[in-house]
This record gives structure tokens, C-alpha cells and sequence, in this order.
């Protein structure tokens, strides 16, 4: 069985990455932090094994946005990239716009739901989650 390569970047092309293997979870997050980060109303997250990620062109500039929480985007088109928190030091969360081929990462539920903007929708179809799924009884992710 061949393992999956997955690659992506930002904006301009400076900044590379690749990962390898499945993600572990693809969630759609709603929180303060990320949209401010983002300047989005929610972002797409594609979360994988930490050693199974490597910037391969490039290096980005990292930002502790909230501790224990370091993030990276490039500094010349401020495209933001990952996520890492020390509590989950193992994972690495990747932006899923970023990806060449970001539709192979599709949410499959929606994380602090609690702090959306009230204009934004949410799915009728995914699991949502007011806080973190890990939070959320029987959750797996």
C-alpha cells in the first residue's frame, strides 16, 4: 500500500510543505482566534501526525497567537499555513485552502460553533460541536 503525499503553499509560491500519510481529523473552525488569524469567518483545518509534516521550500514565520498555540504564514503574502499547540504536540494542523488539491480534505464536522459569527451558516449535514470535538462526549477527534 503507497502512502499518501500531499503538498501545498501559500499565496506567492516562497513556502512549501508536504505531508505524508492520512489526515487525522478535518474540521471547520469557527473560533476567535482562527478567523482573526485568517481574516476569514472560519477556516478549514486538515490535522496530521506532526513528523509527517515538513516545509520543503521556504521558511515561515511563526506567530504564538494564544498559549500554548504557535502558528506560521508566510511573511511575504501572509498566508497562514499551520497550527500547533504544545498541549498536541503531535499534531500538526495545515490550513486545507493551502493544499494543491484542497477538495481532498473536506471537513467532516464544525469545532466552536459557540463563537461563530451569527451571519454565518453552519452544516446541516456535519456533526458541529460548540466548543472542541475532543470536548463533545464520543467524539473522535
Amino acid at each position: 500500500m503507497t502512502t499518501p503525499i500531499h503538498e501545498g503553499g501559500c499565496l506567492c509560491g516562497a513556502i512549501r510543505y508536504r505531508v505524508t500519510g492520512a489526515p487525522t481529523a478535518l474540521t471547520l473552525c469557527h473560533c476567535a482566534t482562527c478567523r482573526r488569524a485568517s481574516g476569514a469567518p472560519s477556516v478549514a483545518w486538515a490535522v496530521f501526525h506532526a513528523g509527517d509534516f515538513a516545509f520543503i521550500a521556504g521558511e515561515p514565520k511563526y506567530f504564538h497567537s494564544s498559549p500554548p498555540v504557535t502558528r506560521s504564514f508566510c511573511a511575504d503574502c501572509g498566508t497562514p499555513l499551520t497550527y500547533q499547540s504544545e498541549s498536541r504536540a503531535d499534531a500538526m494542523d495545515v490550513t486545507t485552502a493551502t493544499f494543491d488539491l484542497p477538495d481532498e480534505f473536506a471537513p467532516i464536522c464544525e469545532i466552536w460553533t459557540g463563537q461563530k459569527l451569527a451571519w454565518e451558516v453552519l452544516s446541516e449535514t456535519r456533526p458541529l460541536h460548540p466548543r472542541s470535538s475532543k470536548e463533545t462526549p464520543g467524539s473522535a477527534t
